[in-house]
């Protein structure tokens, strides 16, 4: 999360007229009946028990789904609970729709029904709550289409699910009126610009498997899918937006005018004014298709954004980008970086309103395939700055370029070097790999096993750690795993074996606590996924992992994992969540300024072990800053550090955030072969006041880096070789709470490090609040005053 808010002024709804147009398109049939932009390699099927190496007889797969069978999440018995609700009995944590009275009819407007189903039972929403973790729901929609004449107003903490066999359509009337059909923050009327959230704090968000359609309203109407205004650990996933296709039409598929994300991926949109309208702080998106829109992708503004797997059909310009702003108060687009697109027919691939003679307006370009596209990149106005045609952008850039320890870039509109990509993080294609989040949509629901049907309580109290383990000893590779929505205490490491897939229900925590993770001497997992040194498929999806503090012992998930089949060891919009929220004891007793053992919420975060691969999507592995639950008061906690990965690979981390650990947010030491896809960290706000590694000691046997400064560092990169970083925001916001620092670039001199001995390269690095963007052994080379970009500074490659 930022606290320093941008100032969106002239960036809201009522500009969106002003903005120009854009489209996008793409290949194989799909179940939607649409296009498909899924590689073969996304396909998200579960792996028969023989693949998991089971031991266990009911081999998983022996009960697919019908053809006429709804998804599984529609039919399993729901027994989740929000177990820190004052009514944690009576509070309804899954909705269907239809229980609210929605038809899924065509005809029926469904938008009050739908809306009670999204509100009752006290949720955090309609403009009086900021924020909260004890009023978790899914709000699930059955096949049909679903009338709507008013927008489905999202509350706090919210997954909005779809049948993901048969996906809803959200159908927006002739009449329909308001902001979008799905919003994420609505203003309030009258409000003077208010809304529900702050747009920097709206975390805990996802929206999946859906059609959407605008087709119906009038071509001229200001019609729009969803308006997305979130922060970090949001999703959306596996949605079509329909939009009109006719000439000077104004339909777009999300709008989205600030905030601090995130993730999206496996989306479409058809026809449209604008395939998506967006500016926010930074976020990666993975797998869009864009299809016969006017403009594909609209960028206002942004410090870092990166897209990997891009289609854009049949589109006017492909990414129509507002550049040219140099300070912070004329903030436009700082960087884009784009990997793996295919664009067809398309007479401009990327347009800058103002032409790029310094660095204002970073672009990246890697492997970019065009047929038909005369312009690559050019201005508004018509300058050409890259000729197209029918070619491949092998690795092209528009910034400032560095390399090695010299202190001096150079601005360049040229080929700038490639990063080197081992096989190992490819596809078939030759792009870099990605994988759909799976939902298990062709398997029946007897193929799922609920923990509380085995004797789990998740009510956040209870010790948990025998049942739990017992579920995963018995059913890992004959089941499929389900924690029913609750928080399950833990008070030793648990083991989830080779074979296991586990799915949660509105973000399912597992939060160890006690005497076991006590010792900041001789920590020990929480969660341990893999036994070391196994081999097989892990998948963990929906799921949330926490302390209860004080844990100063606590190595809250380490991951053992190491699986043949490329993106078998995976988590997909599965988070770590260390204080703020309820049961943690990590919230109101910790305020700013605390320095307490009892603040201690975790020696590590994240492990990836040496023999470890992993795919990661959508992780966000946050030390609370501030109290999600009442007010939100600063807070004051500690986790030694944050993602540390000793993994030879491959290891694909994309859109993860790690923020506010004492000694550093991503370590790498001895890693290979990793592709880290925009990440994104803060440096703890209380530091220097203690500087690290206090309240910590170095541990030499968890290879804690020596550093640079009296503050964390973001990145660290020891002995590691193939590394690729492609897009990255790293900011630090404050020293010792005062926020003075960050227009003199003085809230922290180093955050970056690499040693000589690694082979990394950089692209799209933004940082906040630095003195120096990079360094080399612990020696500053790139300041960041040469490199101003708005509110932000931005290398556009470096490179050994």
């Amino acid at each position: 999360m930022s606290s320093h808010p941008v100032t969106s002024d002239g960036q809201g709804e009522h500009e969106r007229g002003d903005m120009r147009p854009s489209r996008l398109l793409h290949r194989a049939q799909d179940k939607f009946g649409g296009y498909s932009s899924r590689p073969v390699e996304s396909k998200s099927a579960a792996p028969s028990a023989s693949a998991l190496g089971s031991q266990c007889s009911g081999p998983l797969g022996a009960g697919t789904a019908g053809p006429d069978d709804p998804f599984w999440l529609e039919t399993i018995k729901h027994q989740g609970t929000a177990a820190f609700n004052p009514n944690p009995g009576s509070y309804q944590v899954f909705r269907n729709v239809k229980d609210f009275g929605a038809k899924g009819d065509g005809v029926t407007d469904d938008t009050v029904a739908i809306n009670n189903a999204m509100s009752s039972g006290g949720r955090c929403g309609g403009g009086t709550c900021s924020s909260s973790t004890i009023t978790p729901a899914i709000v699930y929609f059955p096949q049909g289409t679903y009338k709507l004449t008013s927008p489905i107003e999202t509350y706090y903490y919210t997954q909005i699910i779809g049948d993901a066999r048969n996906p809803p359509t959200l159908l927006a009337a002739p009449n329909f009126s308001g902001m979008a059909v799905i919003d994420a923050d609505p203003y309030i009327p009258s409000g003077g610009g208010a809304q529900w959230f702050v747009n920097q704090n709206n975390f805990f968000r996802s929206v999946r498997n859906f059609v959407i359609d605008l087709r119906q309203m009038p071509a001229a109407a200001s019609a729009t899918g969803l308006h997305w205004q979130v922060s970090q650990a949001t999703s959306l996933m596996n949605i079509r937006v329909e939009m009109s296709t006719e000439a000077g039409n104004n339909h777009q598929g999300i709008f989205m005018e600030n905030g601090s994300g995130g993730f999206m991926g496996d989306l479409i949109f058809n026809g449209g004014k604008f395939g998506i309208w967006v500016g926010n702080q930074q976020f990666t998106v993975r797998n869009i298709t864009v299809n016969n829109a006017n403009t594909a992708i609209f960028g206002i503004w942004n410090w870092g954004w990166t897209f990997q797997g891009v289609t854009i059909n049949n589109c006017q310009v492909g990414f129509d980008l507002t550049t040219g702003g140099t300070t912070p108060a004329a903030q436009t687009v700082g960087a884009e970086a784009i990997i793996d697109a295919v664009v067809t027919n398309t007479p401009i691939f990327i347009r800058n309103s103002q032409p790029s003679t310094s660095l204002a307006g970073s672009l990246v370009l890697n492997n970019i395939k065009l047929n038909n596209v005369p312009t690559a990149v050019g201005v508004v106005g018509g300058q050409v700055v890259l000729a197209g045609g029918t070619t491949t952008i092998a690795s092209w850039g528009q910034g400032n370029v560095y390399s090695g320890t010299n202190p001096t870039g150079k601005f360049v509109q040229s080929t700038i070097p490639a990063p080197a990509k081992p096989a190992s993080l490819l596809d078939s294609a030759g792009n870099i790999f990605g994988r759909t989040h799976p939902q298990y949509e062709n398997f029946a629901v007897i193929q799922f096993v609920s923990v509380k049907d085995q004797g789990a309580k998740g009510d956040g109290k209870t010790d948990d750690t025998a049942a739990i383990q017992a579920v995963f000893d018995k059913f890992s590779g004959c089941k499929i795993i389900f924690f029913d929505a609750g928080t399950y205490f833990i008070s030793n490491t648990i083991t989830i074996p080779t074979g296991s897939q586990v799915v949660g229900e509105a973000w399912s925590v597992i939060m160890g606590g006690g005497k076991a993770f006590q010792d900041i001497n001789n920590p020990i997992p929480v969660v341990r996924v893999g036994a070391p040194g196994s081999s097989g498929i892990v998948e963990i999806t929906d799921m949330l992992f926490a302390t209860q503090g004080p844990a100063p012992g606590a190595i809250v998930v380490e991951w053992n994992i190491n699986s043949p089949q490329r993106g078998g060891a995976g988590m997909w919009d599965s988070h770590i969540r260390l204080g703020g929220a309820a049961g943690t004891n990590l919230q109101s007793v910790c305020p700013s300024g605390s320095d307490s053992d009892a603040c201690m919420a975790a020696f590590l975060a994240l492990h990836l072990t040496p023999k470890s691969n992993a795919y990661l999507e959508g992780t966000w592995v946050w030390l609370a800053d501030h109290n999600l639950d009442g007010s939100e008061e600063q807070l004051t906690l500690f986790s030694g550090r944050g993602i540390l990965s000793e993994s030879a690979g491959p290891v694909w981390l994309i859109g993860t955030g790690s923020e506010h650990h004492v000694l550093y947010q991503y370590s790498l030491v001895n890693a290979q072969d990793h592709f880290m896809e925009l990440i994104q960290t803060e440096t703890p706000y209380f530091q220097p006041t203690p500087a690290p590694p206090a309240p910590f000691t170095v541990n030499s046997e968890f290879h804690d880096p020596s550093l640079p400064g009296p503050a964390a560092l973001a990145l660290t990169v020891r002995n590691s070789h193939n590394i690729i970083v492609f897009g990255a925001g790293l900011y630090s916001f404050f020293n010792n709470y005062q926020q003075k620092c960050i227009d003199s670039n003085t809230c922290q001199d180093q955050v970056l490090n690499i040693d000589n001995d690694s082979a990394i390269s950089i692209y799209s690095l933004s940082t906040v609040g630095l003195t120096h963007m990079l360094s080399v052994n612990g020696k500053a080379v790139i300041p960041a005053s040469a490199n101003p970009n708005g509110f932000q500074e931005t290398v556009t490659a470096w490179t050994r």
